[in-house]
């Protein structure tokens, strides 16, 4: 892809994973809007937190970045039309859910915006790329980049030691806080 393509909305769930996405795109010749829409985490307090380090990232790069506002119940209310919702294994159908959610309101923005829209998600080792392409695919203007390819994990661990990005040990939602609590448990 080079400067001709259109405008892309990029999703970010956080900086670490936005940092090397955002210089694959721009190597390519993206011009990239950054949107950070993480209701989905566990507090206003942690969505600051990570906000923090978004916007690090947006002014390194020049980079225009829109805030979704943190409305948490909305999205628990999203995720809870799934029954036992509580319950779901990390990765299973609440994430499915959540995924609809950030990707949905990232669809809808780009569309006004006339852009097209991906999602730094696919970067995480732990996020499924084909089911994340599979919900995206829902809309014409979502791009499937697959981040996690040409080491595109490590270079995100590189790229939040060289900023001093905070990383996050959970997604961000209690469920997969709660998930790592457990494991913590059983560790020590």
């Amino acid at each position: 892809m080079n400067s001709t393509s259109p405008a892309l909305l990029l999703h970010v769930c956080c900086a670490p994973c936005a940092s090397a996405c955002v210089e694959r795109l721009l190597a390519e010749g993206r011009q990239i809007t950054f949107y950070y829409s993480t209701s989905n985490v566990v507090s206003e307090e942690e969505f600051e937190k990570r906000l923090a380090c978004v916007k690090q990232l947006a002014n390194y790069h020049k980079l225009e970045l829109i805030v979704d506002p943190y409305d948490h119940q909305s999205w628990l209310n999203h995720v809870s039309k799934l029954p036992h919702f509580e319950a779901a294994p990390e990765g299973g159908a609440r994430c499915v859910k959540c995924f609809e959610w950030s990707l949905g309101r990232t669809a809808e923005l780009a569309q006004s915006r006339n852009m097209n829209f991906t999602t730094t998600l696919t970067v995480s080792p732990h996020k499924n790329s084909k089911l994340i392409f599979s919900i995206g695919g829902r809309w014409t203007h979502f791009e499937p980049y697959d981040f996690k390819k040409c080491d595109g994990f490590k270079r995100s661990l590189d790229l939040s030691a060289q900023f001093g990005f905070y990383r996050q040990a959970f997604c961000g939602c209690e469920y997969s806080l709660r998930k790592r609590e457990e494991i913590k448990k059983v560790v020590c």
